[in-house]
């Protein structure tokens, strides 16, 4: 999470940094990798099958210095569990390509910079002689309806009703929308001479309307997709808190030895369909057929074990009753892990094509879902603490079904060619691009699972009770990370674009951003301490010990949010490996020391757990703040404008 502390003088941090950097960018070997198992695929590939026109925009063909479009990073991560860190990988992916949404995306918000700095005249400009009843119509209208809005923002850039003398715009037709320059080459030739000219410029208002609109379907996702093992967790916490611990910690087991696996396997997706699909699409689906083979073969050994969850727990957790049921747990969850692994494969199929959308309405459906089944199978059927993680598999099965559903019949379906004999073979690229996204995941993952093993050594309350306290942090966690994902993507596509200044507007509206929902969680979860425990569980020693710990993360939790929008920001500037270095520092040599010689040895017990990783999210939110501060923009640029010359 903490970035590069460059400071003057040559400290001793900043040669640590450098050096970690210059050996991250000496085993930064992933786009040779790529491209010779798309080289490999190409050469049993039917010429018929080569082309990519659909996609294709003759006015982008040629590099453009200044382009956001080449320089546009896509908003992906594999987040595994509620509170590790975020997993990023480990260099600005250079994707190589846009799908025809993407393009006409980034198109449109540089025509809409292009106007809001006088450099385009107003999509639906002001008619000085339209009569008042002939305007009247025209505005009750349904498609003058439509208009209102985007009139009353164009009006305030305009009072007059159109451009003024200045904007040197005289040459379009006022009578057709943006003047009649709205052609793609006319933007890309007025977008470039404007950055060129250094006339691009933004308001914090417009920053903030972008980070909104793009973070907000991803807070949605976000949440939707922890809801479904909080909701095992809220349902099966109202039996017996042996029951809410045990469900914490098969969670916790299922995380470490089965779903981070797979979130980490999968990544090495977003290198491999990015090399795919400029040259074929349909080779974006061998990929996937390949990844989901890969995934579900890895699925035996994890498989195995789940099996012997109880066997594992049981030498690891003092409570053999909690183990039995953890235990039980794992068993069931076999059941949804093929479903888990190709749903986690087909997401990065479906992003690869820019259709970020396709998850959340599957979620929208599978959360509700997996909600009522854990509610209808424990509760009213009567199956007890069994019916949770059956509920948990039955949804996972149906995640990838719906998801085929959606490529099939709405978006998608353009890079599917069919099941292919070749994904059976050429794998050793796939799973070389794939080990360093597991070690990663698995590396930040572990910090505070082992926080959470280690409260079992405590006794079933506080168990349960760390139970309860990963769920509601980890909800809370949902909102900022979803908004650093947002600020990352803009700030690299702004850096790219080579427009300091806009960044460090975004980059100063997403560090106001995380202050203002650091505080709106601390004050939530401070005034409702009483409240909340009672959600999940009705024992009241476990919901007195919950209310005595939330003030201790009710006051981390601005430097939670801190932390998550700086690590964000650092991304978008191209400085996230040292990051996660000094993440994982702070974690494993500060808070992970300080949680056991608290926790244990001082005596003071899930208390002194929790203090660990307050204190290092303290330490990594200070120091990624003061590298903000002193970050050189205008070198990030320079760094941008080298990537564009290679590219």
């Amino acid at each position: 999470m903490a970035q590069r502390a460059e400071q003057a003088g040559g400290s001793s941090i900043s040669g640590i940094a450098n050096e970690i950097a210059a050996q991250m960018d000496s085993l930064s070997t992933s786009a040779p990798i790529a491209e010779e198992a798309i080289a490999r695929d190409l050469e049993e590939e039917p010429e018929e099958a080569n082309s990519n026109s659909e996609d294709d925009d003759s006015d982008d063909s040629t590099i453009r210095q200044y382009s956001m479009i080449n320089s546009y990073r896509r908003p992906s991560c594999a987040n595994p569990a509620a509170r590790s860190p975020a997993i990023f990988s480990s260099s600005m992916p250079d994707h190589g390509y846009l799908s025809k949404k993407e393009r006409e995306a980034v198109r449109s918000e540089e025509r809409s910079l292009l106007r809001d700095n006088h450099l385009l005249p107003p999509k639906h400009p002001r008619r000085g002689s339209e009569g008042v009843l002939s305007s009247l119509g025209r505005r009750i209208s349904t498609s003058g309806l439509r208009k209102v809005r985007s009139e009353a923002d164009e009006e305030a850039l305009y009072p007059d009703g159109s451009p003024s003398e200045q904007t040197a715009l005289l040459d379009g037709d006022p009578s057709l929308p943006y003047g009649g320059l709205d052609s793609p080459k006319t933007i890309n030739k007025r977008w470039d001479e404007a950055v060129a000219a250094g006339k691009i410029s933004t308001t914090w208002q417009r920053e903030t309307k972008v980070l909104l609109r793009t973070s907000a379907p991803m807070i949605l996702t976000f949440l939707l997709q922890y809801s479904l093992p909080v909701a095992s967790i809220f349902t099966v916490g109202h039996i017996g808190k042996i029951e809410l611990g045990a469900v914490s910690l098969a969670s916790m087991t299922a995380s470490i030895t089965g779903y981070a696996v797979i979130h980490g396997l999968s990544t090495s997706l977003d290198t491999l369909c990015a090399q795919a699909y400029p040259v074929n699409p349909r080779l974006v689906g061998l990929q996937l057929q390949r990844m989901v083979y890969f995934l579900w073969l890895m699925i035996i050994p994890i498989a195995t074990v789940w099996s012997f969850g109880t066997q594992i727990l049981a030498v690891i957790v003092p409570e053999r009753e909690t183990a039995e049921f953890a235990g039980l747990y794992l068993k069931v969850l076999i059941a949804g892990a093929p479903g888990y692994a190709a749903f986690e494969a087909g997401k990065r199929y479906v992003q690869a094509q820019g259709i970020f959308s396709a998850t959340m309405y599957v979620l929208l459906i599978c959360a509700p879902l997996n909600a009522y089944l854990n509610w209808m199978f424990v509760w009213k059927l009567k199956w007890g603490f069994v019916g949770a993680p059956i509920a948990v598999s039955i949804t996972e099965t149906i995640m990838p079904i719906l998801l085929f559903l959606y490529v099939y019949f709405i978006d998608g379906s353009k890079c599917w060619g069919g099941f292919d004999r070749r994904a059976l073979k050429n794998w050793m690229p796939m799973v070389k691009l794939a080990l360093p996204g597991l070690v990663m995941v698995l590396a930040e993952l572990i910090a505070f699972e082992i926080i959470a093993l280690s409260s079992s050594w405590m006794g079933t309350t506080p168990l349960a009770a760390q139970s309860v306290l990963g769920s509601i942090t980890g909800i809370t966690w949902q909102i900022p990370f979803p908004m650093s994902v947002a600020a990352s993507t803009r700030i690299a596509n702004l850096i790219g674009a080579t427009l300091a200044e806009p960044a460090k507007v975004t980059a100063k509206v997403a560090a106001v951003f995380s202050v203002i929902i650091g505080v709106a969680n601390l004050l939530l979860l401070y005034g409702f301490r009483n409240s909340i425990p009672r959600l999940f569980t009705p024992d009241e020693e476990v919901i007195e010990l919950v209310a005595a710990l939330l003030p201790l993360c009710a006051a981390f939790q601005v430097f939670d949010a801190t932390a998550a929008t700086c690590n964000g920001i650092l991304r978008g500037l191209g400085r996230q490996e040292f990051g996660g270095y000094v993440a994982l520092f702070s974690y494993y040599v500060i808070g992970v020391p300080i949680s056991f010689g608290l926790g244990f040895g001082a005596g003071w017990g899930l208390y002194g757990l929790w203090a660990g990783p307050a204190i290092a999210l303290g330490i990594v939110s200070l120091i990624e703040t003061i590298f903000i501060l002193k970050v050189n923009w205008q070198k990030a640029v320079h760094a941008a404008e080298r990537r564009n010359q290679l590219g």
